[in-house]
């Protein structure tokens, strides 16, 4: 599904094209729009979302597949493990979380509240029958927009099964990646409205005081995005939060950034914790670049020897 790239994504993504491969463009419209489009034109009992800078193991639906077995029906919902890399994709590091096992649609909420985790979006493996009582991803949503997709999924699955065996290979873009805040207005907007919707969708499953202690936790969590710079979000994060029965607590800046926080201010201070982290981000990359490519080298060197 190409999303209108302009440069040559299109002719390159056509030289693999087949009778079980189509490659469909259409005009720029977002991550949320092409999925939509691919959803439409698809005809299998399964869905496999896969973005274009991210990679999946061979084998990785396959054993997704098999695990399911024969007992599972059309309404359980696969997961698997995954891990970051830069470039280095065989240096991966695949790290456990809470949400690594099987587990309730309502169990999986909580803990992805509770400790602020996630699974990525090339995890799962989603029956057509779950894809369709989901609805369609939200187009209005310019962040967390996976977030808010699969919380739909969450609500129409009747369990969540996790396969070990079967791996996911999540690129990480830092600033250049869609999920990336920042200081864009119109995304900590769309990241407000996804959170609200993520505390609405849980407590349609359950509304104890479990859930409600996870939902101000998750807002604790994420009220870093909008102060100090929209006091106006904020006051309704703070809102949101005494209607489940909690208080927040207002964000502190790291003790690298105290300094700059006594000297210009708190809002030049967190824009500074964002260029530094920036920084460091790009670095890092460049540096793993440098080693993938060298490792490269010497692979092809070895090979021709051989």
């Amino acid at each position: 599904m190409d999303d209108g790239s302009t440069d040559r994504t299109l002719a390159i993504a056509r030289r693999f094209e087949s009778a079980q491969l189509r490659v469909v463009t259409q005009k720029n419209q977002g991550a949320a729009a092409a999925r939509n489009t691919a959803f439409s034109l698809s005809q299998g009992d399964y869905i496999q979302h896969l973005d274009a800078d991210d990679l999946m193991a061979p084998d990785k639906i396959a054993k997704q597949m098999e695990a399911l077995g024969t007992s599972a029906t059309s309404r359980t919902l696969l997961s698997c493990s995954w891990g970051r890399f830069m470039y280095r994709y065989y240096r991966t590091e695949f790290t456990p979380s809470a949400l690594w096992c099987d587990l309730s649609p309502v169990e999986w909420l909580i803990r992805k509240m509770q400790f602020n985790l996630y699974m990525q979006t090339s995890t799962w493996l989603v029956s057509r029958e779950l894809a369709e009582k989901a609805g369609p991803w939200d187009t209005s949503l310019m962040v967390d927009d996976d977030g808010e997709y699969f919380c739909r999924v969450l609500l129409a699955c009747d369990r969540v099964q996790f396969v070990p065996e079967a791996k996911v290979y999540y690129r990480t873009s830092g600033p250049a990646s869609l999920s990336y805040i920042g200081h864009s207005d119109r995304k900590r907007v769309a990241l407000l409205r996804s959170m609200d919707l993520h505390i609405q969708y849980i407590r349609s499953l359950e509304d104890s005081q479990r859930v409600r202690e996870a939902c101000v936790t998750y807002l604790q969590n994420w009220v870093c995005f909008f102060y100090p710079d929209r006091p106006d979000l904020v006051k309704k994060v703070e809102e949101i939060a005494r209607g489940l029965g909690g208080n927040l607590a207002l964000p502190t800046l790291s003790w690298k950034a105290v300094w700059l926080s006594r000297l210009f201010g708190r809002q030049r201070a967190k824009r500074a914790q964002v260029i530094l982290a920036r920084i460091k981000w790009s670095s890092g990359r460049l540096w793993d670049k440098i080693l993938f490519q060298i490792d490269g080298r010497r692979f092809r060197q070895s090979w021709v020897r051989s």
